[in-house]
């Protein structure tokens, strides 16, 4: 099996550890390759998505990073039917979409988020 090396900081590594033992993973390594499954998983079933739907995006960042979010959003005005922006903790933000249209568009508006370094979560969720 090849060997793959990740860099995680402190936040991340605490997580991963409390995740492996909440949910009885016998090392790291095997919980990194069920939330690589996981992912897998996910971007598949977004790139099987075709034709006009509904979906929500969730988006979690730091406050300070809400002019990213905005500059986002601007690019995708047309999809947006509700947007909701909450404080979740001290410095986080929640940004919930309601969205509706073409599966290509809502699919790259979802990758602008998943690929900014700053945001912490981003999920997308096709009903």
């Amino acid at each position: 099996m090849p060997i793959v090396s990740i860099s995680l900081n402190d936040e991340i590594l605490t997580e991963l550890d409390k995740l492996q033992k909440s949910m009885g993973f016998s090392g790291r390594s095997e919980a990194i390759r069920a939330g690589i499954r996981s992912f897998v998983s996910e971007e598949k079933q977004k790139s099987d998505l075709s034709g006009v739907i509904h979906a929500i995006l969730l988006v979690v960042h730091n406050n300070e990073f809400d002019h990213i979010v905005s500059g986002i959003t601007h690019n995708f005005e047309d999809l947006i039917t509700t947007h909701l922006h909450s404080k979740i903790e001290k410095e986080k933000c929640m940004e919930l979409f309601v969205i509706h249209g073409d599966a290509e568009k809502i699919s790259t508006i979802t990758k602008d988020f998943q690929t900014n370094k700053k945001m912490d979560t981003v999920k997308l969720v096709t009903l």
